[in-house]
């Protein structure tokens, strides 16, 4: 007779032939009841509507957001396409944030569809699904990306509403920014007839620093016959100018959301002391703080059901509890490793205060930091060495975070956009604070970012004199509350009060308190 490990390694094995065919959202006629309920009842499966589950993992607390979040738009898009077949699409609003690079889980996804009944879906955690009865657009102006049908980039801006321009800035001006020419918008807006959405696009592309595609739009729409008012839907200038020849959102994403979040960041943090007459009383201050400093990383893997856990499960050896032995040796390499990075940290601020660019030198010798941060772990085998190879090769997901960090790919073309707005901005006090954000907004790491970040933020605190500063295990929640407002939000202001706080204790020289 099976034991119980048997029947569950059973079952894991049924979920792991899904998984193989690729499906993260699963029905529950693909599984049968008892394998079902027995992987749910062991935290291998949690439901989301009825009859449709996602692949969960048996650590997760009750509350925990993480699988989900990190499942959100695999089991939007399998769940649509069972319910809809191909006959569904995205809103033009949430097309673009997905253009633009944003793929944060929304509060709530908006989904058109002739089949559609106006009906609004309950999903996990406060998210939800509203299904719209709408006639959908040609299918020339429809596209698919990771799974989720949505409108074309041309598409999206034509039929999006005019207050985007206003709510979603960011978002609209970086999918502006990837506009090479005029030609397929304006293919849309003749076929259309949309002369007052052609004004608007005129203002928008002008108002963006793209003359040449304004100016194309108008006189094309003109010479055909239309009446064009040119209005700008903006409520701002663009001081900065972006890159036309960018394929990827992802750099003109930055540059805007740095532009964006500086004059806040400005007016919170006090203002940097300048650079210390006396350089050694200052790194002598960095040693002694050395042991309240440590701070784990918080970013996770996407979950998978592999055939070495299966066997565990099989053999009994499974326990969803870690073993103590191993994590007094993780815990043992993670502590070295902290130490390690540390000295190098040390050696980058003592450039800075002797007058090398603060951004040059994050550059050069970040990758440093992260090599010693993880070399004992590689040398006591619970790492391979190809993980200290650089940055990641995967995607990863942050633990109840809604914001998705960019994908390997736009890993290694945003951080030398960071580099470079390190490299030209002035103030300390946004170097720190964006430089931090901006540098988990990206999770260039597997494993490590928090900790990387944190570094970061302190080199570039030493930039302006301000003293090294902790952030407290205590306030870790208000912490992560305050990045996901950046990064879910573009709200930089919460992140910049709490760091305004703790760097303001530091200076007075005082304890920070419980935050």
């Amino acid at each position: 007779m099976a034991t119980p490990a048997e029947r569950l390694a059973d079952s894991l094995e049924e979920l792991r032939k899904l998984q193989e065919e690729g499906k993260v959202a699963i029905k529950s006629d693909e599984l049968s009841r008892t394998h079902r309920e027995r992987l749910v009842e062991n935290g291998f499966l949690k439901e989301v509507v009825r009859g449709w589950y996602i692949i969960s993992r048996p650590d997760e607390k009750p509350g925990d957001s993480t699988s989900w979040y990190s499942n959100f738009w695999h089991f939007c898009s399998r769940f649509l396409n069972e319910k809809y077949n191909e006959n569904w699409c995205i809103s033009a609003e949430q097309s673009i944030q997905l253009h633009a690079g944003n793929w944060s889980v929304p509060a709530q996804l908006i989904i058109k569809s002739p089949e559609a009944n106006n009906f609004k879906t309950e999903l996990l955690y406060g998210t939800s699904l509203f299904s719209m009865k709408s006639q959908l657009p040609v299918k020339r102006e429809t596209t698919v990306v990771e799974g989720v049908r949505m409108l074309t980039l041309p598409a999206s801006l034509i039929h999006c509403s005019a207050n985007t321009y206003t709510q979603n800035e960011t978002d609209v001006r970086t999918a502006l920014s990837l506009v090479a020419d005029a030609s397929e918008i304006l293919s849309l807006l003749l076929d259309g007839g949309h002369s007052t959405i052609a004004g608007r696009l005129v203002g928008a592309f002008r108002n963006n620093g793209q003359e040449r595609i304004a100016d194309d739009i108008l006189k094309t729409m003109k010479s055909a016959g239309f009446d064009i008012r040119e209005t700008d839907p903006f409520e701002s200038k663009l001081e900065i100018k972006l890159s036309v020849r960018e394929k990827s959102p992802y750099v003109n994403r930055i540059k805007l959301m740095w532009h964006q979040m500086r004059m806040p960041v400005i007016e919170i943090l006090p203002k940097a002391p300048g650079l210390p007459s006396d350089k050694d009383a200052y790194l002598k201050k960095v040693e002694e703080i050395y042991l309240t400093d440590a701070y784990h990383s918080l970013s996770i893997e996407k979950y998978r059901v592999t055939p070495e856990l299966i066997e565990r499960v099989r053999t009994g050896a499974w326990n969803h509890y870690e073993n103590e032995e191993d994590r007094k040796q993780r815990d043992a390499m993670a502590a070295r490793g902290y130490w390690q990075a540390f000295q190098q940290v040390e050696n980058s601020i003592r450039k800075i205060l002797n007058g090398e660019n603060p951004g040059e030198v994050a550059d050069s010798d970040h990758g440093d930091w992260y090599r010693e941060l993880f070399a004992p772990s590689v040398t006591a085998g619970l790492l391979k060495p190809s993980d200290l190879a650089g940055y990641r090769k995967h995607q990863v997901y942050i633990g109840k975070s809604k914001h998705v960090p960019l994908n390997k790919d736009a890993v290694r073309e945003a951080m030398p956009a960071l580099f470079e707005m390190l490299k030209q901005e002035p103030e300390a006090s946004v170097r720190a604070v964006l430089g931090h954000f901006i540098f988990v907004f990206i999770h260039p790491y597997m494993d490590g970012n928090g900790r990387m970040g944190r570094f970061l933020m302190n080199v570039m605190l030493a930039s302006g004199g301000y003293p090294w500063t902790v952030i407290p295990v205590e306030a870790r929640a208000t912490y992560m509350e305050a990045l996901e407002s950046a990064s879910v939000g573009q709200d930089i202001k919460p992140f910049a009060k709490f760091l305004e706080y703790l760097v303001a204790q530091s200076l007075k020289g005082t304890p920070v308190a419980k935050i």
